[in-house]
């Protein structure tokens, strides 16, 4: 027998409740036009996407979210007051770099993303790509059956290095994001052994896979672009697949959003451990620890005092 619930319709609500809640609705549409039309044509146009971003399923954009997006945005001074020069296509901020003396990491870029490859590792240290907002998210191309050899690559890792280690073949540059917005040949190359790491499968699809949704859904609908930067985080010494790839014990994950001039990013480290329907904000950080954990230096084409800034802020809650 089915348990009964409560039938909370609009009959179960007194009318004179009804009539409270369509008062406080009618004055939070007028209170909010009227704010919306003393805003400068650029915020409005913000503003106007992120209602229709709402609208849309297939971005996964909810009113709540419009709401604390404006308060981010405009009134909570979440943001840094400068952006950074240059080409911003694929990397935000210039190619990171190694703090340390040593190899030089092998830069790979491909149509829609780069990566800064070790040899030595067998796998990139860092991968770079940004996504825009599109009209209507389309269907992603059919998911290439073969993962490739990077013959840019001295390393030259085959896909057959990670058979039955108990690590999935992890993309660093996402295959969904990147075959949305670019096609099925950028998609392709997201499937080269240089974008690839071992990562745990609870992991790989879990609580990553979800961040990589919301970076391919959710924030560009909501900023009109992101950028991300993504990449492992090593332990002092790493296992080692086959003794040819390093394994990571964490991942990194940068996020940049820049609106009417200023930065706001998210960090994360996620471990390999993390359950798979963990909350992400366990893992918010700092780029400066991502920094540390890395040896890798983040947004260096920035003003040195502007890079500190942003690099200290630790985001208060996930977008």
């Amino acid at each position: 027998m089915r348990p009964r619930y409560p039938n909370f319709t609009r009959r179960a609500l007194p009318p004179q409740l009804w009539r409270w809640i369509l008062v406080a609705n009618l004055a939070a549409g007028i209170l909010f036009s009227g704010w919306y039309w003393f805003q400068p044509t650029g915020r409005q146009a913000e503003v106007d996407r992120l209602v229709s971003a709402a609208l849309a399923r297939d971005k996964r954009v909810g009113f709540l979210e419009v709401v604390w997006d404006i308060w981010e945005l405009y009134y909570a001074g979440s943001a840094s007051g400068t952006v950074a020069p240059g080409d911003n296509r694929i990397v935000y901020g210039g190619l990171p770099r190694l703090k340390a003396e040593g190899p030089e990491l092998r830069v790979l870029v491909n149509q829609a993303y780069a990566v800064g490859y070790s040899d030595a590792l067998g796998l990139a240290r860092w991968a770079a790509y940004r996504v825009v907002d599109v009209p209507r998210i389309p269907p992603a191309p059919p998911r290439p059956d073969r993962f490739t050899v990077d013959r840019r690559t001295t390393a030259r890792v085959e896909p057959q290095v990670y058979t039955g280690s108990g690590y999935d073949r992890g993309h660093l540059a996402p295959n969904f994001a990147i075959a949305t917005r670019h096609g099925a040949a950028a998609q392709r190359e997201t499937f080269l052994m240089s974008n690839i790491a071992p990562q745990r499968h609870s992991l790989n699809a879990g609580l990553w896979q979800e961040l990589e949704q919301r970076i391919a859904t959710n924030y560009p609908a909501r900023y009109g672009e992101v950028w991300v930067l993504t990449g492992p985080v090593l332990g002092p010494e790493p296992a080692r697949l086959r003794e040819r790839v390093a394994v990571p014990a964490a991942f990194y994950q940068i996020i940049v959003d820049e609106q009417d001039g200023r930065l706001r990013t998210l960090a994360f480290i996620v471990p390999q451990e993390a359950a798979a329907n963990a909350d992400p904000a366990r893992y918010l950080t700092t780029i400066a620890e991502v920094e540390a954990r890395t040896g890798l230096d983040f947004l260096a084409e920035l003003e040195d005092a502007a890079e500190r800034e942003v690099e200290r802020r630790r985001a208060d809650r996930v977008w």
